[in-house]
């Protein structure tokens, strides 16, 4: 096989891969539906009725909009932390204080992510609810116990 047909096969060979993966991020972008991070219950929603999963979903992300502003400041503080850290000399307490409180605002989110969640949760029927405790405890024994 000489070195040109070689080449026009690579060519093609990665002109079809990145033509799959346009087609596939256009697709992803173009549904719109984006993952709300609330760790195993998001994960755990999973398990319900198509219906009911649409409104949990949709809950959760009217969740996250109205913490946005919360969610910049997280943004912002880890910008301001990288900016810190391009210092010379490293002022390691301002570092500290600033990813403290990009921590901060990040457990905010997810503690009204997650707070939703359960009211959520709270209103359906018996069976959905045991179907998403038994998601969350698969979730949580499929990690593994914490290190002793």
């Amino acid at each position: 096989m000489s070195r040109i047909r070689l080449a026009l096969i690579v060519s093609v060979l990665l002109n079809l891969f990145l033509a799959a993966a346009l087609v596939a991020g256009y697709a992803s972008l173009r549904t719109g539906k984006r993952m709300v991070n609330a760790g195993s219950l998001r994960i755990a929603g999973a398990e319900l009725p198509p219906d009911e999963r649409r409104q949990f979903r949709r809950a959760l992300r009217q969740t996250r909009q109205s913490m946005r502003a919360t969610i910049d400041a997280s943004r912002a503080a880890k910008a301001r932390a990288a900016d810190l850290l391009r210092q010379n000399p490293v002022d390691q307490t301002a570092v500290v204080a600033v990813l403290d409180a990009a921590r901060a605002a990040d457990t905010a989110v997810r503690a009204a992510v997650e707070r939703r969640a359960v009211s959520f949760a709270a209103e359906l029927p018996a069976a959905d609810r045991a179907r998403l405790a038994e998601a969350m405890t698969r979730r949580a024994t499929r990690r593994g116990a914490p290190n002793d």
